[in-house]
């Protein structure tokens, strides 16, 4: 091959085709190779510097949650069939795989209340992103979307990037004590307005008064693009319900682990009249020429995303296994065990929120407001100085909300899920008492 490319060697195809400037001069100063064992060894050297999740008591949330994930699920996702399946193109040898995919979408349509759910993109704020640019084709001649100032930080970004190069404003919601201003967006929506975003419960754990905010963007010929908790749908009216064009999430909590900022899955669903603009994957149910049941990948041509501005999405794949493992974690929980799980992190957090109103009753940030599975807490000291010194103790206290803003500096965000336990509750407001 180098002979007929004419050159004698890799390194002198590299020196042809890269920049001189570019090019690393020296080594890597790599440490000599290791038997296996030795590698073993050192690896699990450097991986015990971590503080897992079993050796300490996780209050930590911000989108990423611990959830219980029932011991059933490992095997069945972990099985060979399932780990080694390539992207089903050719149905004839992808029948098991497109199976998930729409048993998956079904799960998903169910769960958020919405006529048809896509394949799974890459992670929740993807998924927001491709919501946007829907709506932004769907009504072209509005240039506006309205975000609230309570979305998740990092959904925020990745909308702005999103439409970086678009001929659209990105305008912000104010918060007023934790939720979405209702006279704000009633302010910002106009005929201008392509779509209105609104995250149930929002980043501060705070409950949207969701109806209301879909009957301002409807009154506007705005649609309404929610984000919602899959969890917290096991209590809470789902997107359906309130009348949403499209709903995403991130399907993290759904059998997932948290890992170093998750094992994420973008959840995007949407009603019946957008299904040709919806990105990604898509699997339709048919039969063959003897009339059996068969599973393929429908609506879209197979190399749509190639196809550059002119493409739907530039999306091609999905997160496939992290489907898998949502579809398995919901079919094992039904939905007594989703509505148990929902109903235990709003049972904990409440019960969390009590014994902190006996130990500071000014404690937390917005005493007043509903929320799910997370609340912000104010402290005597910096929050990132309690997580630190907490985590000293193997307690990860929650997140730190500096990020925010300035005013933000003494604000922890705590999550609750229904694996706390009343002792470590209790525990943690213990630990918490002389910082609040």
């Amino acid at each position: 091959m180098l002979s007929t490319v004419g050159v004698a060697s890799i390194e002198e195809l590299f020196r042809e085709q890269v920049p001189a400037e570019l090019l690393q001069g020296a080594t890597f100063q790599l440490p000599p190779p290791l038997h296996e064992m030795d590698l073993l060894r050192e690896v699990r050297s450097i991986a015990s510097q971590n503080t897992t999740l079993r050796q300490a008591l996780s209050f930590l949330g911000g989108g990423i949650y611990e959830h219980f994930i029932p011991a059933a699920l490992e095997p069945i996702v972990n099985r060979s069939e399932f780990v080694t399946s390539y992207t089903p193109y050719h149905p004839e040898a992808s029948q098991g795989t497109l199976q998930v995919f729409f048993e998956y979408q079904t799960l998903m349509a169910r769960l958020f209340q919405m006529d048809v759910s896509n394949a799974s993109l890459y992670d929740g704020a993807s998924a927001l992103g491709e919501a946007v640019l829907l709506a932004i084709g769907v009504k072209p001649d509005r240039r506006e979307i309205v975000i609230p100032e309570t979305l998740h930080p990092h959904y925020r970004e990745l909308v702005t990037t999103y439409l970086r190069w678009f001929d659209v404003e990105v305008r912000v919601v104010p918060m007023d004590h934790g939720r979405t201003s209702l006279a704000a967006v009633d302010a910002m929506c106009s005929e201008r307005t392509a779509a209105v975003v609104v995250q149930q419960p929002n980043y501060l754990g705070c409950l949207e008064e969701v109806f209301e905010i879909s009957r301002i963007a409807k009154g506007s010929g705005a649609m309404l693009i929610a984000v919602a908790d899959p969890i917290s749908l096991g209590l809470l009216a789902p997107p359906g319900a309130y009348d949403a064009d499209v709903a995403v999430g991130e399907g993290q909590p759904l059998g997932m682990r948290p890992a170093f900022g998750g094992e994420t899955l973008g959840i995007f669903t949407c009603r019946n009249e957008y299904v040709r603009r919806m990105p990604g994957r898509l699997v339709g149910l048919t039969t063959d020429r003897q009339g059996r049941r068969g599973y393929v990948l429908t609506l879209q041509t197979r190399e749509q995303h190639i196809r550059r501005e002119k493409a739907t999405s530039n999306i091609c794949t999905n997160h496939a296994h992290n489907a898998l493992r949502a579809t398995v974690y919901l079919a094992l929980l039904g939905p007594q065990g989703l509505r148990w799980v929902a109903r235990r992190c709003a049972r904990n957090l409440n019960y969390f929120r009590t014994l902190l109103r006996n130990v500071s009753p000014s404690a937390e940030a917005f005493p007043d407001v509903p929320c799910f599975k997370e609340v912000v807490v104010r402290t005597k000291i910096p929050a990132r100085e309690v997580v630190k010194q907490l985590a000293s103790r193997n307690i990860f206290a929650g997140v730190a909300l500096d990020h925010l803003g300035e005013h933000f500096q003494y604000d922890l965000l705590i999550a609750v899920t229904e694996l706390r336990t009343d002792p470590e509750i209790e525990r943690f407001v213990a630990a918490l008492q002389e910082f609040v």
